[in-house]
């Protein structure tokens, strides 16, 4: 090899005036030009090949030690409360609700610390999706385990009984039965009991009329005593309420009762105005007899009709207000806010008389004489006379 040869192997120039080498000619100064350039890429290329495999393995190898550090460190966990809970509580599951939305009722009542813990113990639970939609006794803080057990426990779970105005006694012990799942001998024994149930004396131990019309949550280990309590208590509350005095209390019972069978709201007041002129009345027409189907009916164990003439002429029925002056012994059901108001309250007027005309739209017309009651009848008769089976039940007429 020459001293040019080998010179231009390693790229470089020979030695200017070298002895063995001819000055260089121009084709010999392009070629090594050229060879000059093509070395210069290739070690361009090869350094870039080697940065980007090390940026490669550092990414990877990074990757992997955080993958790692992940795995090996412990997941977060959710809030959860300790334990059976503290305080009762009662709370309503809507139908359809899922077991996250059940977790948020809970949540937002303060029986569990999240929603997340529920979820999880939700999922866990094998027999969750037999809850059911009702009214639950929970406690506050429990733990979401514990939870997720009271849901499915039959014990937990509130029954809601309504009582309906102008529900009878004998009504209210078939609501006691049929929801509330109590025996007749249960629920006679709570009526009877006056000092269980906190009746006043002024009732005379009767309780019809003291069964609050309203909407009871009944638990599974609630007795018929305490519900029936319950029911006098709000009723006794309401009359507080309303300014009554205690000695007054079976009087306005009786009252809105009747006005409770007799009208509809539209007419609450005026016809607790006609009872009150009916009372007063004891030397005109009506000698202060209120002469109102509905207590007849009510002491003939009826709640609907029309009571029979030999009916309405049996004064061997104390309910018969056509026969007997004043007011029935008992009220006739359990009347409501409305009709306690209204007695009360009622308008003015000289009324001693009314008849519904219409019993579609329960129009009612009130009279001073029993000369305009005869011709208010005239118009119900016209109506029946159009509509035969609608008036066959009987109509509200005094």
């Amino acid at each position: 090899m020459s001293q040019d040869d080998f010179f231009a192997q390693i790229g470089v120039e020979p030695p200017a005036g070298s002895a063995d080498s001819p000055p260089p000619t121009r084709r010999d100064r392009k070629r090594r030009t050229k060879e000059r350039k093509r070395r210069r890429r290739r070690r361009r290329i090869v350094t870039t090949l080697i940065v980007v495999l090390f940026l490669a393995g550092a990414g990877y190898g990074g990757y992997w030690a955080y993958r790692g550090l992940r795995e090996a460190a412990p997941a977060p966990s959710v809030s959860d409360y300790k334990g059976p809970g503290e305080t009762e509580i009662q709370v309503e599951i809507p139908d359809g609700a899922s077991g996250q939305e059940i977790g948020q009722i809970l949540y937002d009542k303060g029986v569990v610390a999240s929603v997340g813990a529920f979820a999880d113990a939700y999922a866990a639970n094998t027999n969750s999706g037999n809850i059911q939609a009702g009214i639950y006794t929970l406690k506050t803080k429990m733990s979401a385990a514990n939870a997720v057990a009271a849901l499915l426990d039959p014990a937990s779970q509130t029954r809601r009984l309504t009582i309906p105005e102008g529900f009878t006694q004998t009504q209210v012990k078939e609501k006691l039965m049929s929801t509330g799942g109590f025996t007749p001998a249960e629920v006679d024994a709570a009526f009877a009991d006056a000092a269980g149930i906190g009746l006043p004396a002024v009732a005379g131990g009767h309780v019809e009329g003291w069964l609050a019309p309203d909407t009871y949550n009944v638990s599974e280990n609630a007795t018929a005593t305490e519900i029936v309590a319950e029911m006098v208590r709000r009723t006794v509350s309401r009359l507080k309420n309303a300014g009554v005095a205690e000695a007054d209390y079976e009087t306005v019972l009786i009252k809105a009762s009747i006005v409770e069978r007799e009208a509809t709201p539209a007419y609450y007041g005026q016809v607790a105005r006609v009872i009150d002129n009916r009372l007063a009345d004891t030397d005109g027409d009506t000698q202060g007899k209120l002469g109102m189907d509905s207590t007849i009916l009510y002491g003939l164990g009826r709640s609907g009709g029309m009571p029979t003439q030999a009916e309405l002429e049996d004064a061997s029925n104390p309910y018969n207000t056509r026969i007997h002056a004043g007011l029935p012994p008992t009220p006739i059901g359990s009347p409501g806010k409305g009709t306690i108001t209204a007695v009360l309250n009622p308008p003015a007027g000289d009324w001693l008389y009314f008849v519904t005309i219409n019993l579609d739209t329960g129009e009612t017309r009130f009279a001073s004489t029993y000369a305009e009651q005869q011709a208010n009848e005239q118009l119900l008769q016209q109506y029946c006379a159009a509509n035969e089976a609608k008036c066959s039940g009987g109509t509200h007429k005094s």
